[in-house]
């Protein structure tokens, strides 16, 4: 089981070029008790949307691996977060400058696809959150 402790370690394994990005999130929050995860999804959203808009899409394939592990296995804050946190903020046309949210999913996995559409029925109001 995939903790929040652990989930970046699993993807900095994948994309060490994310290891700067992570860096400056951890000294920037290293006082806290508690790491504002979802701030650091946040990060990691733009990383890989800037890598869609700059053509490195080769490292893609290795990170939406890991985000299927998070859901697959992952602990329940971590399946939340990698939903709520990452697929989430992917889908936020706002973040895309030059590309669009649905060119990330042909890199999607099963349980990523499923949860992307949640998104997007949550969204559109076809859900509602319990």
């Amino acid at each position: 089981m995939i903790s929040q402790q652990e989930m970046f370690d699993v993807l900095l394994e994948v994309d060490p070029t994310f290891q700067p990005v992570w860096d400056v999130f951890l000294d920037k929050w290293r006082d806290q008790i508690e790491l504002p995860i979802y701030l650091a999804l946040r990060d990691l959203a733009q990383h890989v949307i800037g890598k869609l808009e700059s053509g490195q899409t080769r490292e893609l394939q290795r990170i939406f691996k890991v985000v299927e592990r998070w859901l697959a296995d992952g602990d329940e804050l971590v399946r939340e977060a990698a939903t709520i946190g990452l697929l989430e903020d992917l889908q936020n046309p706002n973040l895309h400058k030059t590309t669009s949210p649905d060119q990330l999913k042909q890199w999607l996995g099963p349980l990523g696809a499923m949860q992307w559409t949640e998104v997007e029925r949550f969204w559109s109001g076809q859900i509602s959150k319990a």
